[in-house]
């Protein structure tokens, strides 16, 4: 596990946003208690732009900035993420069951992920959170989780349709290993990008659409996200009064969180694909020891010797 994280942590783009990431992990524990104030209190200093009293500034009623986003930042991690856990889950179970089981149970799994491929989910989610708005924050992130898995599922089904037929599982199989056995560690291991790939990318949609509902104004979401912030900015016309630091802070911390989730998922397909472990490396070499000077926008050919020679005298 040590020799894992070294590997994985060594590249830069992995290093990056997993540092980002943990103080995002950081400020959704601690953030209510790191904020220098009650983000709903009111106080005098209207429309105050960023000073050392308050490091963000101030909204109209004087509330401070600074501590709306970090209480805000709790609710947007746990959303994103428990999202993101129940969407993969349920990718999981239901691609790589359809995928390599086949058959009328296959199929019938496939039909459930195309119905689902097609259900409108933000109306859903709008309906649902609306109907009931004491909900809050589980609420939102279980319904984004069970109507956005189902694009992850087709694909993980795909990748499976490909894989079951490989020699190495068709080994596993004569060997008589058990089915789950050989999805846990036939199967799943050589679909860890995919994976992954799939939980970012359902964290991002449920932060975005988290964010989106509390814009909007739709009931049910927590009192305080980064949403919210944006909401009552647009509803009282900042932009229109100059006072860009009321929108701006909580807009680079939602840009922010999702480079940062991107450079992880960067970072770990260049971890388990071999073609990519060489992508960003200044001193690539060749087989016989040359070395490569690798530039952007070009794919360096690395001829072995024996194909050169071999080229070479098919030539004479």
């Amino acid at each position: 596990m040590k020799s894992f994280l070294r590997t994985f942590l060594r590249n830069p783009k992995t290093a990056t946003g997993a540092a980002i990431l943990a103080l995002f992990v950081l400020l959704a524990f601690a953030g209510s208690a790191l904020a220098p104030y009650d983000p709903s209190a009111r106080s005098d200093d209207l429309l105050q732009p960023p000073s050392g009293k308050h490091w963000f500034g101030t909204t109209h009623l004087g509330q401070d900035l600074f501590s709306q986003v970090l209480v805000g930042t709790k609710s947007v991690m746990y959303v994103g993420f428990t999202a993101g856990i129940v969407a993969t889950a349920l990718a999981v179970i239901i691609g790589v069951t359809s995928g390599y089981l086949g058959g009328a149970g296959g199929e019938t799994l496939s039909a459930l992920s195309n119905v689902f491929l097609v259900i409108p989910a933000l109306l859903l989610i709008i309906i649902i959170t609306s109907s009931v708005p004491s909900g809050g924050d589980t609420l939102v992130a279980l319904v984004i989780g069970f109507t956005s898995w189902a694009w992850n599922a087709r694909v993980l089904r795909a990748q499976t349709l490909s894989l079951r037929r490989r020699d190495f599982v068709e080994a596993a199989r004569a060997n008589g290993e058990s089915t789950w056995r050989i999805v846990l560690f036939e199967l799943l291991p050589n679909l860890s990008a995919v994976i992954f790939s799939g939980f970012i990318g359902t964290v991002v949609y449920a932060v975005l659409t988290e964010v989106t509902l509390a814009f909007i104004g739709v009931p049910g979401i927590s009192a305080w996200n980064w949403g919210t912030i944006l909401y009552w900015a647009q509803s009282q016309q900042a932009l229109a009064q100059g006072a860009w630091w009321w929108f701006v802070p909580a807009g680079l911390a939602i840009a922010l969180l999702g480079t940062a989730l991107s450079l992880v998922n960067f970072g770990v397909d260049e971890y388990v694909n071999p073609r990519l472990k060489n992508v960003g490396q200044r001193h690539a070499k060749a087989a016989d020891g040359r070395p490569v000077k690798l530039r952007v926008g070009f794919t360096p050919v690395i001829h072995a010797p024996v194909a050169v020679a071999a080229e070479e005298g098919e030539r004479s």
